[in-house]
């Protein structure tokens, strides 16, 4: 399996505080992995760090060769990484299908003078745009709502619309902060269903935090575990289950001998 992403020894503080220590993470081509923990253990603190909100204390971040850290976020976005927060950040007031389009805008070819006076390329590109929304919104099942206010979609379809958003930038890799998050059971058996087919369907690399069990557990290959911004197991599902440092320190107990 081809490597699109590593971590290594990656190190991270806050005021002197470790907030993630020597992570280390080789995530394959098509891979579809996850971080678990409980609240505090760095897991989002990884995601700001690949995607440039934070810069690394330590360590390396490489991503299809090409190293991340020190990157703004604008260009890490640019080299094919997309990702959603645990706390939705739709443009509430926008309609869903201008969510979609305003997420185009970073790979428009045409310069403001162009689009102010409409001139060169600008209404090719913009019906590109338009195409291109309009067919995500279709095959994520959100046509339908178009021309509504994202703020007026119930809670599952908004946390849809964020991974429309951002797959609208053709990402190789997409990452999900806690995707699950806030969803009833039945909800959350349709995203695990969605997760499957959008990996399968768009080629994606995928990696995601989630607090679900029953989602990583159904979905992920792959899953490390942090505490106190170290990895202390990685495995796949079945393995982690088992894992006496992962069930003592999660869920208070042992494995019987």
């Amino acid at each position: 399996m081809m490597p699109i992403l590593q971590l290594v020894d990656i190190t991270h503080n806050f005021d002197g505080i470790t907030a993630v220590a020597d992570f280390n993470l080789l995530l394959g081509q098509n891979e579809l992995a996850g971080i678990i923990g409980p609240n505090g253990a760095g897991k989002t603190t990884v995601f700001n760090l690949i995607t440039g909100v934070y810069r690394a204390t330590a360590g390396s971040i490489s991503f299809a060769g090409t190293e991340l850290v020190g990157q703004a976020p604008d260009r890490i976005a640019a080299l094919g990484i997309a990702r959603t927060f645990q706390n939705i950040r739709l443009f509430k007031e926008l309609t869903v299908l201008d969510n979609v389009r305003i997420a185009h805008y970073s790979k428009v070819q045409y310069n403001p003078l162009e689009a102010l006076f409409r001139l060169g390329g600008f209404h090719a590109e913009e019906e590109a745009v338009l195409e291109h929304s309009l067919e995500l919104l279709a095959l994520l099942k959100l046509d339908g709502y178009a021309a509504e206010t994202a703020k007026n979609l119930p809670y599952g379809l908004q946390r849809r619309l964020e991974i429309a958003r951002a797959l609208a930038t053709r990402p190789q890799l997409l990452l999900l902060d806690e995707p699950a998050a806030g969803m009833n059971p039945q909800e959350v058996a349709r995203l695990l269903e969605f997760i499957l087919w959008m990996h399968k369907e768009f080629n994606l690399t995928i990696l995601l935090i989630e607090h679900q069990m029953h989602l990583v557990m159904n979905v992920c290959e792959r899953l490390l575990v942090l505490d106190f911004g170290e990895m202390i197991a990685e495995g796949t599902p079945q393995e982690i289950q088992k894992n006496r440092r992962v069930l003592e320190v999660y869920l208070g107990e042992a494995p019987a001998s």
